[in-house]
């Protein structure tokens, strides 16, 4: 190889590494203009694109005292603990200029005490920046209050808690202790403390929003306009948060699997002491795919006490929560409320979450990790970009009093039209049931 030939090459290899140093400039300087979780896809129907709001998001860290330690009960002895709960709050913010609306979240896959499925710590994109100064200009915004499923996490929805934030909404997520991939514990603390954490959390945002409160939530959330939206068993809970009271079957099993506790009694439909804590601040729920109805959690009783408009989302292949003898089921139960069923045909159980993340695609990864969130007839982005046109709908009725009542006054399949705020020939393969209170 002659000189002048290598000299060439060195010029031609260093203008490659040039042009590559350029281009990862520019992809850093734009990170702004690649698809992160959330983002709306070209078919996305009208009411996914997000709100006028930037958004700023926080975590918060809240103590419930005193309550009843159901994973230590013996012999219907019940101990008592202070239950922590992380939070994370999503919120109309003021972006200062030249930082950008993105935020790194810490994540993992697996499960907590499964050496099948061991955590691997991951991290992911999402569009708010990390402790941003709240928007006050809009006055006080609704709040949302969001249940995972179990085992789950306060950011497996953040494609729809940051969607709602950028529309002037207040976002509360909960990591229900016991129930997150961290620390996932006897399925007894799920079954207890769903309600109780929802509302625990709707009373502490509640006096963090006080004029008065040195929060950065002061005078910002409207706790007397608050929206609930669960998935799964953030869906059993939000429901029996807003009224539907639990059946003496799960009473029965719930004293068997403790040992004889009696401690999920005070939820249950006909007691006094339930009743008394019915909550006239929530106006609204979202049940993603709610669990119970195939296992007799719930019966035409407590499905009568939630008289609030409810909005359920389910695949009509749902295996875990069950879909004709399941969701379906207690749509039809909720006869005292204004409802809808939202059914993504040949979907399973998985219609609620962010898509499953890059890490899940590398061959080490076992497929669980994958199949915890991934649909197999549908794209989950696909699925994200619908349900923020349909919740965006629904809450924008009834907590803003907007008139966006054409976007849900559907025909019932999708197939026979094309529905109001869908693009030409991109809907299908969805069914919209809606009733009134009788």
């Amino acid at each position: 190889m002659n000189l002048t030939f290598c000299r060439l090459l060195i010029i031609i290899n260093s203008l490659f590494v040039l042009q590559a140093c350029v281009t990862t400039k520019k992809v850093a300087a734009s990170a702004d203009s690649y698809f992160i979780t959330g983002d709306t896809l070209p078919d996305a129907p009208k009411l996914a694109a997000r709100g006028e709001y930037k958004v700023g998001v926080r975590t918060i860290e809240l103590v419930n005292k005193n309550q009843v330690d159901i994973l230590h009960s013996k012999a219907g002895a019940d101990p008592l603990y202070d239950r922590h709960l992380k939070v994370e709050i999503w919120y109309p913010a003021l972006i200062p200029e030249g930082k950008k609306e993105l935020v790194a979240y810490n994540q993992v896959m697996g499960m907590f005490n499964d050496s099948a499925r061991p955590l691997v710590p991951f991290t992911f994109e999402g569009r708010a920046l990390r402790d941003a100064a709240p928007d006050g200009g809009g006055g006080t915004y609704p709040l949302i209050i969001v249940s995972h499923g179990y085992p789950g996490t306060r950011l497996i929805l953040t494609y729809l808690t940051e969607n709602l934030a950028s529309k002037g909404y207040v976002v509360a997520a909960i990591d229900h202790t016991e129930s997150t991939f961290f620390d996932r514990a006897g399925f007894q603390s799920t079954l207890l403390n769903r309600a109780k954490d929802i509302l625990f959390v709707l009373n502490q945002v509640a006096d963090l929003s006080k004029v008065d409160s040195k929060s950065f939530l002061a005078g910002l959330a409207d706790a007397n306009n608050t929206g609930l939206i669960g998935y799964s068993m953030g869906g059993y809970g939000v429901l029996n948060a807003a009224g539907a009271g639990y059946s003496p079957k799960l009473d029965s099993f719930f004293t068997l699997i403790t040992g004889g506790s009696k401690a999920i009694n005070v939820r249950l439909a006909g007691n006094a002491n339930y009743k008394a804590t019915f909550d006239t601040r929530v106006k609204a729920v979202v049940a993603f795919a709610p669990w119970g109805m195939q296992r007799g959690v719930w019966n035409a009783e407590g499905l009568q006490g939630l008289k609030i408009p409810t909005f359920f989302v389910a695949g009509n292949q749902d295996d875990v929560s069950g879909y004709e003898e399941g969701i379906k089921a207690i749509y039809q139960g909720v006869v005292n409320a204004r409802r809808y069923l939202l059914t993504y045909e040949n979907a399973r159980h998985n219609i609620a979450p962010n898509p499953p993340p890059p890490e899940t695609l590398k061959p080490a990864v076992p497929y669980s990790e994958y199949s915890f969130y991934a649909e197999p007839s549908w794209k989950e982005q696909r699925i994200n970009n619908i349900n923020q046109h349909f919740i965006t709908a629904f809450l924008g009725i009834y907590l803003k009093k907007m008139d966006y009542s054409k976007y849900l006054e559907l025909q019932e399949k999708s197939n026979d039209k094309t529905w109001t705020g869908f693009k030409p020939r991109t809907s299908v393969g969805l069914e919209l049931l809606q009733d009134s209170p009788r």
